[in-house]
């Protein structure tokens, strides 16, 4: 199961370039493995389209969101989120994500910060820059 943190999600909706291209063909080459979010990468998502008021955008996240598998976070993952924040210095969102797909057992992590590598242990990290 791969999971991919909001900026993943955010290229391919909306970077028309070489970078959305790739994270598109690399979901496209996915084939029949799980690609999973959390509720975070819904909520950071649909942060920009509601905060410039394009309903348009926010529809098509919305309808986009529904294609993967959601994964939960509750107290196991904050407590996961926790130890990754102390042990790796990491911001309250990417400890949130990681802890989410290293709790519910996935086997790589998409993002596009290289700075995760060392807390992600345990998981095929894969950084889109």
């Amino acid at each position: 199961m791969i999971y991919v943190d909001s900026c993943i999600l955010i290229y391919a909706v909306e970077d028309e370039g070489q970078r959305g291209d790739a994270v598109r063909q690399q979901l496209a080459d996915a084939g029949d493995e799980i690609v999973a979010i959390s509720p975070l990468v819904t909520m950071e998502c649909l942060t920009g389209p509601l905060r410039n008021e394009n309903l348009v955008l926010r529809d098509h996240y919305v309808r986009s969101l529904k294609l993967f598998r959601r994964l939960s976070v509750d107290e196991d993952q904050f407590i996961r989120a926790a130890e990754l924040k102390a042990r790796f210095g990491l911001k309250t969102p990417d400890a949130l994500h990681l802890a989410a797909a290293q709790t519910h057992g996935c086997d790589a992590f998409w993002t596009n910060d290289n700075r995760l590598g060392a807390a992600a242990a345990g998981l095929d990290l894969r950084v889109f820059s």
